[in-house]
């Protein structure tokens, strides 16, 4: 699955919204499972993992933690326990709970992001806020792509 793009939507009084019919078929049958959400970790937006994906990010985290240490012990609680076990009505909205609405800044127009295993949901006045300047684009980009870090440490800034 690789979901690209940005959708423009707008959420009802109850926090519904139609989940992007380019994405619902990508998802195909993974749609009737349903999806975990969570708050990013880095941006106030929310962000939606099929199924496999949360599994995968789970697997690997745990990993990467050890059950035995305390503090890393309390970082994977913490990053599996604040989620939202999400699914789609029979007409193909989504509701997002009014504590995430909360979370992410999102009042009646959001935007849909595919990035790549993942969809973020944004408040669609700020979805300024995940972009690089245009201008520092063509350089953030070359840089990583050639490999190195980035030239300069403002580069690695990024503002919301």
């Amino acid at each position: 699955m690789r979901f690209i793009g940005n959708i423009e939507a707008k959420t009802d009084s109850k926090g519904r919204v139609f989940f992007p019919a380019t994405f619902r078929k990508q998802l195909g049958e993974e749609c009737a499972e349903g999806f975990v959400m969570r708050k990013d970790v880095f941006q106030p937006c929310l962000v939606i993992y099929p199924s496999k994906v949360w599994n995968d990010q789970m697997d690997t985290l745990r990993q990467r933690l050890s059950r035995w240490n305390a503090e890393e012990q309390q970082l994977f609680r913490q990053f599996v326990s604040d989620v939202e076990l999400v699914s789609l009505d029979t007409n193909g909205r989504l509701l997002i709970p009014r504590r995430y609405l909360s979370l992410a800044g999102i009042e009646n127009q959001v935007k849909f992001i595919g990035m790549g295993d993942t969809i973020e949901i944004w408040n669609a006045p700020d979805t300024n806020a995940p972009f690089v300047d245009p201008e520092q684009f063509g350089k953030k980009l070359q840089a990583v792509m050639d490999g190195h870090s980035f030239p300069d440490s403002s580069l690695r800034t990024f503002s919301l």
